[in-house]
């Protein structure tokens, strides 16, 4: 089964190379691009100093190259191979779940998190003055990239593709060790935060 879904796999295809290539790009873009606003504030800077408008530009590039990645997976997924045993109406409507659970944590997080929180406004200085307990935070603790992982799946069922079953598999992989670094990173920014705030107190 194992070799028979690889089989219907076409590697040959510069278009499946091409999306692998826009899905590793993107978490490392936002994740050093990040970084170094943090480190040297270049993003705000170059905006005039304002963080606000920096973030929202950061926000901007991201979400223009989310749009172009998904774009590149679609087109990786019509140049392959289906596979027939997920071209059935079960697996169709799996996809339809998939594809709007995903949507509603991903949507619903970019609602209750604004602009700021979702596109990494800590790493700018603006940061939230309480963690956020509610929907959906409270089913999981990153829905954005679970959510984004079960859309890329749904796509790749309804379109019965092992490739873009592949594909999924490595853009959630990729998320996980976004997380290894944004979690401790974030956690650092506010404990700095708190310090300052405990410092001018005592001032």
């Amino acid at each position: 089964m194992y070799q028979e879904i690889l089989d219907h796999i076409d590697f040959s295809q510069t278009s499946f190379w091409i999306s692998f290539a826009s899905i590793t790009f993107n978490p490392l873009f936002w994740n050093i691009a990040a970084r170094k606003e943090h480190k040297t504030r270049v993003i705000s800077r170059f905006v005039g100093g304002n963080p606000y408008v920096g973030c929202y530009c950061l926000a901007l590039m991201i979400f223009s190259l989310g749009i172009f990645r998904d774009f590149l997976y679609k087109k990786a997924i019509e140049d392959q191979p289906t596979f027939p045993s997920l071209n059935n109406d079960y697996s169709k409507g799996l996809a339809l779940v998939l594809f709007f659970t995903g949507n509603i944590f991903v949507l619903s997080s970019m609602y209750v998190l604004g602009v700021t929180g979702t596109y990494l406004g800590d790493y700018f200085g603006i940061l939230m003055s309480e963690r956020v307990t509610s929907f959906p935070f409270n089913v999981l603790e990153n829905p954005m990239y679970y959510g984004s992982s079960m859309v890329f799946l749904s796509t790749a069922l309804w379109y019965a593709s092992p490739a873009g079953m592949l594909l999924t598999i490595w853009a959630f992989v990729l998320y996980l060790i976004a997380l290894k670094y944004e979690g401790p990173f974030t956690s650092m920014i506010y404990a700095q935060h708190e310090e300052k705030v405990k410092q001018r107190k005592k001032e």
